[in-house]
């Protein structure tokens, strides 16, 4: 059994380039703009707090690539010890009297909820 997949050459060119004109760098780095301020909020927000060091210490930055997609990074700076206090407060730590402090999973849901918000934002853009 054979299957033959026939396109329209001219359809695909079409298409890319309304995508290229559609989606230009300019407002990729809006989007990813966007989405970090967002970003560091819904951190904010859900980060455990005791001092509210932590929560307040999220920030974003965006790396651009020369000819491929940017990238936002998410980081927190509040460190004690060289430990930086956002990771034990995700994967738990021990303490100084040999207990245990469990983590909680507080990044992930976030950042899985930026996702979305990122392919929705993307996907109004380029829509066709």
């Amino acid at each position: 059994m054979k299957i033959k997949f026939e396109y329209d050459e001219e359809f695909f060119k079409e298409m890319e380039d309304r995508l290229k004109t559609k989606l230009d760098r300019k407002r990729i780095k809006s989007i990813l703009e966007d989405i970090g301020d967002m970003g560091v909020d819904m951190l904010a927000e859900a980060t455990p707090v005791d001092t509210g060091t932590t929560a307040e210490s999220w920030q974003y930055e965006i790396e651009e690539e020369s000819d491929s997609a940017s990238q936002l990074n998410f980081f927190n700076e509040n460190e004690v010890d060289g430990m930086n206090i956002a990771m034990l407060l995700q994967y738990g730590h021990g303490t100084r009297n040999g207990g245990y402090v469990p983590g909680e999973d507080y990044i992930n849901p976030v950042l899985s909820d930026l996702a979305e918000e990122l392919r929705d934002a993307v996907m109004e853009e380029v829509e066709i």
